[in-house]
Parts: C-alpha cells; sequence; structure tokens
C-alpha cells in the first residue's frame, strides 16, 4: 500500500512517499478501513518535528483524521460490515492515517454523516471531538452565554464557532479583514481584526466592561494571563495549547476564573454528537483546500507557512 513515512524528524522535507506491506486483522475485534481521504493537523506536524519521541518510535505513520470504507473485519465484530462508510481518529500514539489503509479496533469507528464526502468527513474528527470535549464537557455552554474563540479561521475555530452557535451562544472571534463575511456565514456575531484593533478592547467595549462568559484558547502565548482582561466574573477558559512560557493568574484570581486543559483526544461519543449536528445542517466541514496525497510536503507548508498569500481558512484535506 501507498504511505507517509517519518524517518528522521524535521521539517517537510522528512515526509516520505513509500511503499509498504497492507496491515492484517490479527484480532477478532479489528476492522481493517481502506483510508479515502484524511487531513493535516498541527498535531501532525508536532510529531513529524519530533515533538513526542517518548511516544513515537521511528519510522512512523502520522495523521489524526480517517474517512473511508470497511474493507475487512474480525470475528468478534458485529456492528460493522464491509462496505460501510466510517470516520474516526486514530488512537494517540498508533500508526496514523497517512496511508491506503489502516487496521483499527472497532470501537475507534463512527459512522460517517450521509450528507457528506469523504473530503468533508475527513475535515472533522480529530478537531470534532476536540471542540465538543471544550464546549460541552468543559466550559459547559449552554444558551445565552458569551464565547470568545480567537482564531476563528482555524480548524478548531471554524468549527467551534459552528457548535456554539448551535448551542444558543453569542460569539466573538478574531480573524483578519478579508475572511470577515466567511467568519460570520460560520456564526460569528462579533468579528474583530486583530491585527489592526486590540481585540480586548474591542470586546470589554461591546460587553459594557463585562467580558465573555468562556474563552476558548487554541493560539497559546500569553493567553492565560490575558485572556482574563475580557473575562466575566465567574468565567472558563478552556485550552488546548502547550504552556510554552510563564504565566500570570493575578487577573484569573480577580474574576474568579476557572482553567480547564484539553490535550487533543478521540471519543466516539463525542463524535457522535457532531455526526448528529452536521446530519441536521447545524454545522459544516469547513476544507481550506485538498491535495492528493503525493503532494503531503507542500500541504504541511500551507499549514505552517506565517507568509502564506491567501490566509487560512479551515481544514487542509488529503485525498487518496
Amino acid at each position: 500500500m501507498k504511505t507517509v513515512e517519518i524517518k528522521n524528524y524535521g521539517g517537510p522535507e522528512v515526509l516520505q512517499l513509500t511503499e509498504a506491506v497492507t496491515p492484517s486483522i490479527t484480532d477478532p475485534s479489528q476492522v481493517l478501513v481502506k483510508v479515502r481521504a484524511t487531513s493535516v493537523n498541527p498535531l501532525d506536524y508536532q510529531v513529524r518535528r519530533g515533538d513526542y519521541p517518548a511516544v513515537f518510535d521511528l519510522p512512523v505513520i502520522t495523521g489524526h483524521d480517517i474517512a473511508g470504507e470497511v474493507i475487512a473485519t474480525g470475528e468478534a465484530v458485529k456492528k460493522w460490515q464491509p462496505g460501510d462508510k466510517v470516520y474516526y481518529s486514530p488512537r494517540f500514539g498508533s500508526s496514523g492515517s497517512y496511508a491506503e489503509y489502516h487496521l483499527t479496533d472497532e470501537s475507534s469507528l463512527s459512522r460517517m454523516p450521509e450528507n457528506l464526502s469523504y473530503e468533508e468527513a475527513a475535515a472533522i474528527p480529530l478537531i470534532g471531538g476536540t471542540v465538543w470535549e471544550m464546549l460541552v464537557v468543559r466550559a459547559k455552554l449552554k444558551k445565552g452565554d458569551t464565547i470568545l474563540i480567537p482564531g476563528g479561521a482555524g480548524g478548531v475555530g471554524t468549527l467551534a464557532i459552528q457548535v456554539a452557535k448551535s448551542l444558543g451562544a453569542f460569539v466573538y472571534t478574531t480573524g483578519q479583514s478579508v475572511l470577515h463575511d466567511q467568519l460570520r456565514d460560520l456564526g460569528a456575531d462579533v468579528v474583530v481584526d486583530h491585527h489592526n484593533k486590540n481585540y480586548m478592547e474591542e470586546i470589554l467595549a461591546h460587553t459594557k466592561g463585562k467580558g465573555v462568559d468562556v474563552i476558548i484558547d487554541t493560539i497559546g502565548g500569553s493567553m492565560l494571563s490575558d485572556g482574563p482582561l475580557v473575562l466575566a466574573n465567574y468565567g472558563r477558559i478552556v485550552t488546548l495549547v502547550d504552556i510554552a512560557q510563564p504565566q500570570n493568574l493575578i487577573h484569573a484570581w480577580e474574576r474568579n476564573a476557572t482553567y480547564h486543559f484539553v490535550f487533543t483526544r478521540q471519543s466516539r461519543d463525542e463524535l457522535h454528537h457532531i455526526t448528529e449536528l452536521i446530519e441536521a445542517g447545524h454545522i459544516k466541514p469547513v476544507i481550506d483546500s485538498v491535495y492528493p496525497i503525493e503532494a503531503i510536503r507542500d500541504a504541511h507548508h500551507r499549514m505552517e507557512d506565517s507568509k502564506r498569500e491567501r490566509p487560512l481558512f479551515g481544514k487542509i484535506v488529503l485525498s487518496l
């Protein structure tokens, strides 16, 4: 089978298109899936550059989204059969999705939404479970709450805006001015160009100094220190970003704030909720671009390039 292997950690140039033996079912609960599409996530390039050497042994196949069809099942598998369309995220630390076939336990699988193509479905699994975990499980976002989603144009951001609106929240986000119409189309109520304005001052003015109930942090930096400046009393901050520098939580203390830390994880139950929202028409995948798997290096370059001519909006998808 065709696959993308990492034999040495580094930049996109270490992604090598190779041929490998197609995996075979060795456990009665396993399922073999033909991968039709996958996507690029920050977690992929973190693995590629060597951020998790204790978790992965070289050579490694990364990739954390799969949309495809069941090819074969173990004898104990009753729910799935060949031909079923599925989507899911490979378990962190296992062989990834940058391959024509993927072997997994049946517990990983979710039924693919009927109204999506493989490319659209591949944009959802990892961020779907993450967004549900952040907004619903941790922040307990509810109707009438206000939420700030900085960097709304990213993969997590574009989905978080839609889920927040489906829950009845009032959504603030940031993004380049060229993307404002698209962000509003997703459901954002107020969009601030953070390149030209102080978005925290803008939000404080809009909320008459009260601040927002929830902040979803996907950008890191000093957000844990500065976020409470625009947080309402007893507000919640949920972050999925590594804490790379010391943070001053004095403003959080003043607001009686609560912090939640989420490491991107995979949950079939959480993906089930996302599937329902997709099929009901409340949310949709947002695709920035689609590359063939042969152009995997170009896809990684687009994800990481800070000087890209066209701003990133949504997920980068790979077709197989």
